[in-house]
């Protein structure tokens, strides 16, 4: 007589929920050990993490690893698992490195500790995103745990903190396998809000030039430092670009306002402007001296509805009298993916069957979802709540890390059944 399978179906999301929160001292546990390889950007030597995800995965019948390594040393993992019969292709992307640590002193708990405390999980990358690669590979797994249409791709960058070229980017390029119907990115964010776009991004070098004097003589010199800052100010003119949200994003992101657990109103606003963070300046080698040479870098953030063409034009326009010179460094437009698409439809109803309550929304940060995107797949975004996102003590809730595995398990389910 044959045994039950224990395990759920994962398009019964209060099952899989439950499956997922038993075991979620054993998730927490795999995140614990990823958290202790150390796999900071620079310099994104992600082969320990690759490999580490990869041995995660490796019992499944019939999984298809690759290691993928476009620049050494960032290290791509790639992992296939076919169904049973011809379908879809979920990709389920996320990245291996993490910021820096910093100032280890400033940190509380062990940086590359994997501590757990208080139903947290604390360490560098615990929630951007080692806790979402474990999610997704439990997701993973438990899909394949029956017959099922289709393919499920996961695809882990090792750049993703650098601007994920040679991570995701690189795989998308160079390996087909990788190029699905739909993605989901288990980037940092919140389970319950399931994320269609995110802003665009200018980040531009300024530089003025004058003429170098002693500072007790003013007149004989030009003083390429207050040019700069006469610039800096004009260029925050930018701030009251007019802006055009598309209706569907508009209406999105008012209705997810009215959620509990969405975004507050700060971060909300800050979401749905464009904004200019100056995050460099330098000039001058002494203060009695009028300095010839004055650099500032600026990192310009984009909303859905405005293009970088419109947003570099109103720059050099704003610039113009100054005399400065502006290069662009990085240009990536504002990404949306329609709330209509296979993927957005699966993931609001997956999350919400898991979760009890879900919603579409945009997103205030940068992730490789833009690079898809770009690319031209659809594309959500669906992670862990942060806790010090990039500061000393990250951490994630424990809880929410299974929550997060049975919302993209469910979400997964819907997709691949069409």
């Amino acid at each position: 007589m044959s045994v039950p399978d224990p395990r759920p179906d994962p398009r019964d999301g209060a099952a899989t929920r439950a499956w997922m929160a038993a075991r979620a001292e054993g998730m927490a546990a795999r995140t614990a050990e990823l958290v202790r390889i150390d796999s900071q950007t620079p310099p994104s030597a992600t082969r320990p993490m690759a490999e580490a995800c990869a041995a995660l995965l490796a019992d499944l019948p019939g999984a298809e690893i690759a290691f993928h390594e476009a620049v050494a040393p960032v290290t791509n993992l790639m992992v296939a698992i076919p169904g049973a019969r011809p379908g879809r292709r979920l990709v389920l992307n996320g990245h291996l490195d993490t910021y820096p640590v910093g100032d280890a002193a400033r940190w509380t708990r062990a940086a590359l500790g994997g501590e757990i405390a208080d139903g947290l999980l604390y360490g560098r990358g615990s929630a951007d995103m080692k806790g979402g690669l474990v999610a997704m590979i439990e997701a993973a797994r438990l899909l394949a745990a029956r017959p099922f249409a289709g393919e499920i791709v996961l695809a882990f960058g090792g750049d993703e903190e650098r601007m994920g070229e040679l991570g995701t980017q690189a795989m998308i390029d160079d390996l087909p396998r990788v190029r699905g119907d739909g993605v989901i990115v288990a980037d940092a964010g919140g389970p319950r809000a399931v994320r269609l776009g995110e802003k665009g991004m200018l980040w531009l070098e300024l530089s003025a030039q004058g003429r170098s004097a002693h500072g007790a003589h003013v007149h004989a010199g030009d003083n390429a430092a207050d040019r700069l800052l006469d610039a800096l100010t004009a260029l925050r003119g930018l701030e009251a670009s007019a802006l055009q949200e598309p209706a569907e994003a508009a209406r999105l992101m008012d209705e997810a306002a009215a959620h509990a657990g969405a975004d507050g109103p700060e971060p909300r606003r800050t979401m749905r402007r464009l904004t200019v963070n100056l995050g460099r300046i330098e000039a001058g080698i002494s203060a009695n001296l009028v300095p010839d040479a004055a650099r500032a870098a600026c990192d310009v953030r984009i909303p859905v509805g405005l293009s970088t063409a419109e947003v570099e034009a109103e720059a050099r326009r704003l610039l113009a009298p100054f005399g400065v010179e502006m290069e662009i460094v990085r240009r990536y437009e504002p990404t949306w993916t329609p709330a209509g698409s296979p993927i957005a439809r699966a993931c609001l109803a997956g999350t919400a069957a898991a979760l009890g309550e879900a919603w579409h929304d945009g997103r205030i940060g940068g992730s490789d979802a833009r690079l898809w995107r770009r690319a031209g797949f659809e594309t959500v975004a669906m992670g862990l709540t942060p806790r010090n996102l990039g500061g000393p003590d990250e951490a994630l809730e424990i809880a929410e890390l299974a929550e997060l595995a049975a919302a993209i398990a469910a979400s997964g389910a819907r997709f691949l059944e069409g």
